[in-house]
């Protein structure tokens, strides 16, 4: 089974596109194997999750294995030796806790809120 980790996230999202292209690049510069995957593409088919559901927080998988939110976050840091610490960090048992409180609870949910809107706006906008 291959260690590569992969990214899941929506490109539609101008925070989620920033934060992710920055990694890419990241990733790019120092030939690491990540791949990143926008969730408005065929590449959402391969990962066994619903459009909304990869819309409402990040998904990285590795090793066969999908995780979400903090979880994910720390498995993609952790790809990155420049985000390794952080990887560590957030991943203490206290700091892991507060960290996906403050996602789960706070980020995510304004953040797919957000996507919501724009979604909606966008069908408005389409002319048949």
């Amino acid at each position: 089974m291959t260690r590569e980790t992969q990214v899941l996230y929506n490109a539609r999202c101008p925070v989620c596109r920033a934060e992710i292209d920055h990694y890419a690049g990241y990733a790019r510069r120092h030939d690491l194997s990540i791949t990143f995957h926008d969730l408005n593409s065929h590449a959402l088919e391969h990962w066994g999750i619903s459009a909304d559901a990869a819309a409402r927080r990040l998904h990285v998988r590795q090793g066969g294995r999908v995780t979400s939110g903090v979880e994910a976050f720390v498995l993609l840091w952790s790809a990155m030796p420049r985000y390794r610490l952080v990887a560590r960090m957030v991943g203490l048992p206290g700091l892991r806790h507060l960290a996906g409180v403050i996602y789960n609870r706070i980020l995510a949910p304004r953040l797919y809120a957000r996507h919501l809107a724009r979604e909606r706006r966008n069908c408005r906008n389409v002319t048949l």
